[in-house]
């Protein structure tokens, strides 16, 4: 008997060298797909030619998408190249894009020149005769052959997308209702699609001056552009606050600018508003105020608008019933067209919510907005809102001559 010597035997050898650039690239791709479907939250993506891209088709005609994108923005967003292959595949020769965007461009060569641009600031709104301008031109691009489509989009394409996006199906005959559920089903999975309450405020402005002349078929609508109205504002209040003696505000205008589409936010004024004190009048004149009070459901069910009590600041006003924060204008404001009020919760960061609204459709000396009317109300801008709460714009009485419609220099 001996020990029995097994021979050696060679270990297999794998062969690694292709493996770490596979991973790489596979870890990449992975990364990627990640991080766009982070960033697309929930907007409906597309697969198609291979790639998976943020765009939804809302009609046949009408492609919105997010921002075709270069170099490290294409890490999250649509990569461009991988738009203009898809496009040039699925519509060859026969597709326009139109750049919502103001903060951001590219060479309108990559997509053969065939590129509009119609910017206005992200989360806000644009001035009406940009919209009308967008709509005549998206009108008559796809009149020109029944091939052609439009192709929308801003940054995230979702917002100010969606507001030109509804804008122009009003003008192809929807309701504002109508066109708002529409791109809210065809563009995300949660069917929120224009969530910005101003934008939904403009989409509903612009579905007023829209009219469609009896008799005329497949014509474009009648479009009538409000005239400039000015409006002198006297107040703002907050009504039923809490957790805070102090919020800031800062109103704009957007202001036309010559020779350019772009119509840029302009100050035009800035204060405090502090806790209104019982008793106190600001002048020997009587004064009035009109706060926000909901509906009471046992006498009016059905009721959507709510109350507006008026009562004389001599008498036990409704306003010391909650805490109410307000700043008197020592001379009426003059406002005018495109407004936009925002407040801080102080005079430099820590913005609380705000509001875009056009001067020409005030109805009356009194603009209230509820918690739901206002615009990116976060943690912090709830934080201050009681059950009750709403911001009050009063109003001088407007000139009745100024309120009337009519077409204005912008055809």
């Amino acid at each position: 008997m001996g020990l029995r010597y097994s021979k050696p035997t060679p270990e297999k050898v794998v062969n690694v060298v292709g493996l770490p650039r596979q991973y790489h690239v596979f870890n990449y791709f992975l990364r990627n797909f990640y991080i766009r479907h982070l960033v697309s939250k929930k907007r409906r993506r597309m697969l198609v030619g291979g790639y998976d891209l943020d765009m939804s088709y809302i009609t046949d005609r009408i492609l919105a998408m997010s921002f075709p994108s270069e170099r490290m923005r294409a890490m999250y967003r649509n990569p461009l190249w991988q738009v203009k292959s898809v496009l040039d595949m699925r519509h060859p020769g026969h597709y326009k894009i139109y750049n919502l965007c103001v903060e951001e461009s590219y060479d309108p060569s990559h997509f053969h020149g065939r590129v509009e641009m119609f910017p206005f600031d992200d989360n806000h709104v644009p001035p009406l005769h940009m919209v009308k301008l967008f709509c005549e031109s998206v009108r008559s691009w796809l009149s020109a052959d029944p091939q052609n489509i439009a192709v929308i989009h801003c940054m995230a394409g979702k917002g100010r997308t969606g507001l030109m996006v509804c804008c122009y199906l009003v003008y192809s005959g929807m309701s504002a209702e109508e066109a708002l559920q529409l791109y809210a089903q065809r563009r995300t999975t949660n069917n929120e699609g224009v969530s910005i309450a101003s934008q939904r405020r403009y989409v509903g402005y612009w579905s007023k001056i829209v009219n469609f002349p009896r008799g005329v078929d497949n014509g474009p609508p009648e479009v009538i552009l409000p005239q400039p109205c000015s409006r002198e504002l006297l107040r703002v209040r907050l009504y039923d606050t809490v957790n805070t003696d102090s919020v800031f505000f800062v109103l704009s205008e957007l202001q036309q600018v010559s020779s350019q589409m772009y119509q840029p936010s302009v100050e035009v004024a800035r204060n405090c508003c502090r806790p209104v004190k019982q008793g106190y009048q600001g002048s020997s004149r009587p004064r009035y105020y009109f706060s926000y009070i909901q509906n009471d459901e046992d006498k009016d069910p059905d009721a959507e608008k709510p109350r507006v009590v008026v009562q004389m600041d001599t008498e036990s006003s409704v306003i010391y019933e909650k805490t109410c924060l307000d700043y008197h204008f020592e001379a009426p404001l003059l406002v005018s067209g495109d407004v936009r009020l925002i407040f801080y919760q102080k005079m430099f960061g820590g913005r609380l919510f705000y509001a875009c609204f056009n001067t020409a459709f005030i109805t009356s000396s009194l603009l209230q907005f509820s918690i739901g009317d206002l615009d990116k109300v976060g943690s912090k801008g709830q934080s201050i809102c009681g059950s009750s709460f709403c911001v009050e714009l009063l109003f001088a009485p407007a000139n009745a001559s100024s309120t009337e419609i009519e077409v204005d220099d912008y055809d």
